[in-house]
């Protein structure tokens, strides 16, 4: 079967769907096989404002591995970048505004992905069809469904394909986490994560023609077509629906990704509800600055706590940590506080593996020796954790507006689940919003199929798994 060309690609866009799967990885330089420590890891990196810089960094000089491409729809980015991996890699790379002119190389072995969350899972996709190893940053999804579609391909084609979740290559992570499921501290009763980080008003943009610099049709990509407006490029696209997932997929996965490692076999829960809302200022962003989110475990509860209306003053400040519950008391800060006595450091018998080389190294490494057990964060330990925070914003989305006067029944008698309500309620009116007269969106208690990933019963609450995808653009259904 010929491999399409990206001329052909461009060509056959009522099938672009489909297309990329026409692909054929044989004969390419990343078929699979262990690669020698001498030989040149070439590497692209999709997205080179922000994060991409980071990437940059790590890899440009990194011994046996050359970065070759620069992708970004933004032609304003490319010299700057270029001159950065000149510096630190010696060699000039190729500044281009289309993954999919890379994809095409069969000299390029492996792509970073560092652009907006809407096009995470379709790069990561696509260059798996192509026979390119994949460091993808978080959320690896825009949305579940996605996120399925990127282990099923990493699977299908042999690929590597690590997440930005850099807990996952912690070894003091690694031990606590330890510590938990050991239940010498107690039986956990519920994990708890926080990104209280400050995301306060991003104003109102006008919109506008696009830059003549940006190719707006790649950047939206999968997204649906709309305006170009300054409060999508180059970061607030966090705080819109179509392009991102708000702090619970942004900073917040991290924390998640911690609180679901925390309980033994989880994977995805069988019901989750949210409430919360964007308070304390009116402006262009849509998704909620104050969540809390609960998903239920078996007997263990994952709650989620976030909360952005911090930062200005020493009583609400930033708190991005994880806690865990037990019968007998609580792991936190590396330590074990009990119900009774005096805090003790966390003790773990036995080794806990973590691939060394931090986050990058451990993602060379693994695309070098193709060893499961040197991939610290692959593609079906992302997806569980980014489909946590996409399950807790469709019940937030699929809510309804009820006054903080009023307890919800939903809270139970859960005692984390209550405070950290509390916390909620004091935080908002901290910022200077009368809680007599607000409302908070309670979201919908949703039944969730973990083995089926999809919802019990209802079908309003499956259309959020996914989205109408914009040809070309299309994350297929067949990987």
């Amino acid at each position: 079967m010929q491999r399409l060309s990206r001329r052909n690609f461009l060509q056959t866009t009522a099938a672009a769907s489909t297309a990329f799967s026409l692909f054929t990885i044989a004969g390419t330089k990343s078929s699979g096989q262990v690669r020698g420590a001498n030989d040149v890891l070439r590497v692209g990196i999709a997205g080179i404002n922000g994060r991409g810089g980071a990437h940059l960094s790590e890899l440009a000089g990194r011994e046996g591995v050359q970065v070759t491409y620069l992708i970004d729809p933004d032609i304003n980015l490319h010299e700057r970048r270029s001159v950065d991996v000149e510096k630190r890699g010696g060699n000039r790379p190729t500044a281009i505004q289309d993954i999919r002119q890379a994809l095409d190389d069969k000299n390029l072995d492996a792509v970073t992905v560092a652009t907006p969350n809407h096009w995470h899972s379709l790069i990561t996709i696509w260059a798996c069809q192509a026979g390119k190893d994949v460091y993808v940053e978080k959320p690896i999804s825009h949305n579940v469904f996605e996120g399925r579609q990127c282990v099923e391909a990493a699977k299908k084609y042999n690929r590597v394909v690590q997440h930005g979740t850099q807990n996952r290559s912690s070894s003091g992570k690694a031990k606590m986490i330890a510590a938990v499921q050991s239940e010498k501290y107690g039986k956990l009763l519920v994990s708890k994560g926080y990104c209280a980080k400050p995301r306060w008003s991003i104003g109102f943009k006008e919109p506008e023609a696009p830059p003549e610099t940006l190719n707006w049709d790649i950047w939206l990509g999968p997204a649906p077509q709309q305006p170009f407006h300054r409060n999508l490029v180059h970061y607030n696209w966090h705080w819109f629906w179509d392009t991102g997932n708000g702090d619970i997929g942004n900073q917040g996965v991290h924390e998640m990704d911690i609180a679901r490692w925390g309980i033994k076999d989880g994977t995805l829960p069988t019901e989750v509800w949210s409430l919360g809302g964007r308070f304390a200022y009116e402006d262009q962003g849509q998704t909620p600055n104050t969540l809390m989110s609960v998903y239920k475990f078996g007997d263990v509860t994952l709650l989620f706590e976030t909360r952005g209306l911090v930062g200005k003053d020493k009583a609400w400040p930033a708190k991005i940590t994880n806690e865990f519950y037990t019968t007998d008391g609580v792991i936190k800060d590396d330590k074990f506080f009990p119900h009774k006595g005096e805090p003790e450091g966390l003790k773990v018998e036995g080794d806990v593996h973590v691939a060394p080389g931090g986050p990058f190294g451990a993602w060379v490494n693994a695309v070098r020796s193709r060893k499961p057990e040197d991939n610290n964060c692959n593609a079906e330990v992302a997806h569980y954790s980014a489909a946590l925070c996409h399950l807790g914003n469709i019940s937030y989305r699929l809510g309804k507006e009820v006054p903080f006067s009023q307890q919800s029944k939903s809270l139970g008698d859960n005692k984390q689940v209550v405070e950290s309500f509390e916390t909620i309620r004091e935080n908002v009116k901290a910022a200077g919003v009368n809680l007599s007269e607000t409302e908070y969106r309670l979201g919908r208690t949703l039944k969730f199929d973990p083995a089926a990933e999809k919802f019990v019963g209802d079908a309003e609450a499956d259309k959020l798994l996914t989205r109408d995808y914009r040809a070309p653009y299309v994350v297929p259904k067949e990987v």
